[in-house]
């Protein structure tokens, strides 16, 4: 049973779904928030699989409260719900660690599948967001060089900066340096981050 929060402002669009959601055998919404300091308080209290959470809600946003489930390593997935299909929305929630973010006016059944898939440690972007994402990429990505692909891989493998440098006979500083280099070439902030994409686009291979 996936234990889902549904985090959005609107009353009659939460209601909506949630009776939508309560349809799936698989799918247990536990609580739902109206703002980004209920959203947090009961993550930090409570445990739930994942997030679906909106961007702008009033007292702390969705963007914020992100940032704050990553700060304090709190178990949990974000599966952001939004409006705002403009690149500067969705890179940000990426960078700040979001598993995913699709569009409010998908089907039913693919906010289903993005949930399970979120919730069984995988990423999802709905068709909008990943056109997106890949005109964003094919713009401004700069090459990563073999030595950073690499690094990516093992990344993707759970090694920690120390792991890497004795797998690769270099100095820990060395591969946080090329860690670094990496997360600045993909505009992405986290190592889980960096996981997500290494998964995503094979890298994990």
């Amino acid at each position: 049973m996936i234990r889902v929060l549904l985090a959005d402002d609107h009353p009659l669009f939460r209601e909506g779904l949630k009776y939508r959601l309560s349809q799936e055998p698989s799918i247990d919404v536990v609580a739902e928030a109206q703002d980004g300091e209920q959203a947090l308080a009961y993550i930090e209290q409570e445990h739930c699989d994942v997030v679906l959470m909106d961007i702008n809600m009033p007292k702390m946003n969705g963007m914020e409260v992100l940032t704050r489930i990553n700060e304090q390593k709190l178990n949990c997935k974000v599966l952001m719900l939004s409006m705002h299909d403009s690149k500067e929305y969705i890179l940000a929630a990426i960078r700040s660690g979001a598993s995913g973010y699709v569009l409010k006016d998908v089907p039913g059944q693919e906010l289903i599948d993005a949930i399970e898939r979120v919730a069984s440690g995988k990423s999802y972007f709905s068709l909008d967001v990943s056109e997106v994402l890949s005109a964003q990429l094919s713009v401004t990505q700069e090459p990563l060089t073999p030595r950073e692909t690499l690094i990516l891989k093992l990344i993707s493998q759970g090694l920690n900066d120390k792991r890497i440098a004795q797998e690769l006979a270099i100095s820990a500083r060395t591969a946080e340096t090329h860690k670094r280099n990496i997360k600045k070439k993909l505009a992405i902030n986290t190592t889980l981050g960096l996981v997500r994409y290494a998964i995503d686009h094979g890298f994990d291979k």
